[in-house]
């Protein structure tokens, strides 16, 4: 059996979490829908092996948009951001 990458593992962590802290966050979020929907997008990255970098980005910008002025979830994405920044930098501007 083939030993998971440990960044996989963290990303998946981060992502469970901030999921179960987004459900059970009683405010009616305008964006929460793209929030959810993002949350599974990573989820089902982490599931599948070796995510693509500039695709983890993309959704962690979605998700931040959609969630990042709520404080009661701020600890949950910034664990989901880190888990994604494990996965390297982003490319230099050309």
């Amino acid at each position: 059996m083939a030993q998971e990458d440990p960044r996989v593992a963290e990303l998946r962590t981060a992502v469970s979490r901030l999921r179960r802290e987004l459900a059970a966050h009683p405010a009616e979020l305008p964006d929460r829908g793209v929030a959810e929907d993002e949350l599974a997008a990573l989820a089902a990255m982490a599931g599948g092996g070796l995510p693509e970098t500039p695709r983890l980005r993309r959704s962690l910008l979605l998700v931040a948009g959609s969630i990042g002025s709520v404080s009661a979830l701020a600890a949950g994405l910034a664990a989901v951001r880190g888990a994604i920044e494990l996965f390297g930098e982003p490319p230099p501007h050309r």
